[in-house]
């Protein structure tokens, strides 16, 4: 199919199933490979400091967070479009905010703990098609006999690595249960504890992943993220983490990790096969950031803030259009956000 048929199907309908394919439910885990070789820098001086980026947990102890992650998907027309084309610009977003109290119960001979999380409150917004269809958030009133409102005062049990990652969900049935039901928002709920969303809600990627490494500021190291888009198939990212800083500030040594990252080659093998003979994809140049930032409280084991965001962007304009002063070309814009971020609750 030559490119201008292709560019033809996807204004007369083609990218408007992406906002009806990507009803943009809670993310799941993506695929994450195991993080590469820390690249170490030599330090200028004998003395600087060396640390060692791993969580330190204590039984009983209690630390409030609030988790924010967002999707988003969007669709324009722009140029010398019909009106007709151009009214089908739109989004579909979900953004949803937990405040929870996560408790240390236990650490095994490993070091990994077992921690229960209760959640304290909830805003959860989703948009279809440019429109609210779920607007909820647990500190109005009038939200309260939403189903959703279940969710606060439940809990459930999560197992965290010191290096951040969730090897499993221990116990979430008597959450399930409470929030059980057949309309919108009791389903809502339920995938909200969903064992993939709880996981990827409490994992914490920037974390070298070597116990008792001792680094320093200007080491480095690395994983891959693939992100699965409509039409345009799979992308690969491999984010590179640098210890920029450690500071310290009322007795607390903090580490800053910085996060950027760039397209990587590595995807997996169908994936990699379904871009090369799709011409949909190659119809799209992509642009965009993604970036992330860890500060990790080192005198505690706690983080104290930590996101990660992808703003992605991708572009096809008509190959027949008229390159002339009075007609601009017809231009597709596709648009993509996949972010997440915790921060500790003082």
């Amino acid at each position: 199919m030559k490119l201008s048929k292709i560019f033809r199907w996807l204004t007369a309908g083609g990218v408007c199933l992406l906002l009806v394919i990507t009803g943009c439910a809670p993310a799941g885990r993506e695929p994450t490979k195991p993080q590469a070789k820390i690249e170490t820098q030599m330090p200028e001086a004998a003395t600087v400091d060396t640390v060692d980026l791993t969580l330190k947990f204590a039984p009983q102890d209690s630390t409030k967070y609030k988790a924010t992650t967002e999707i988003e998907m969007s669709v324009n027309f722009e140029g010398s479009f019909p009106a007709d084309v151009i009214s089908r610009n739109g989004r579909n977003s979900n953004k949803v905010e937990m405040l929870f109290t996560q408790t240390i119960q236990s650490i095994d001979d490993k070091g990994y703990a077992a921690a229960k999380i209760t959640i304290e409150g909830l805003k959860y917004l989703s948009i279809y098609k440019n429109n609210p269809v779920i607007d909820f958030d647990s500190s109005r009133q009038e939200d309260r006999s939403n189903p959703l409102n279940k969710l606060v005062g439940q809990s459930y049990t999560i197992e965290i690595t010191p290096d951040g990652q969730i090897t499993k969900v221990v116990d979430a049935n008597q959450a399930r249960t409470a929030v059980g039901g057949d309309a919108t928002a009791n389903k809502t709920a339920l995938n909200l504890l969903d064992t993939d969303v709880i996981m990827k809600r409490h994992e914490i990627s920037a974390l070298p992943g070597t116990y008792n490494a001792q680094l320093h500021t200007g080491d480095n190291w690395s994983s891959i993220q693939t992100f699965s888009f409509p039409i345009v198939g799979s992308k690969a990212y491999e984010r590179v983490y640098t210890l920029k800083e450690i500071k310290t500030q009322d007795n607390h040594k903090t580490a800053i990790v910085d996060m950027n990252a760039i397209p990587s080659s590595e995807v997996e093998e169908q994936s990699s096969q379904e871009q090369v003979t799709s011409p949909l994809s190659k119809m799209f140049d992509s642009t965009g950031p993604y970036t992330g930032r860890l500060e990790l409280d080192l005198t505690t084991g706690k983080i104290e803030k930590y996101f990660e965001e992808l703003r992605s962007e991708w572009i096809a304009v008509d190959p027949d259009a008229k390159q002339n002063k009075d007609e601009e070309p017809a231009v597709v814009k596709m648009g993509a956000v996949r972010s997440h971020s915790l921060e500790k609750v003082n």
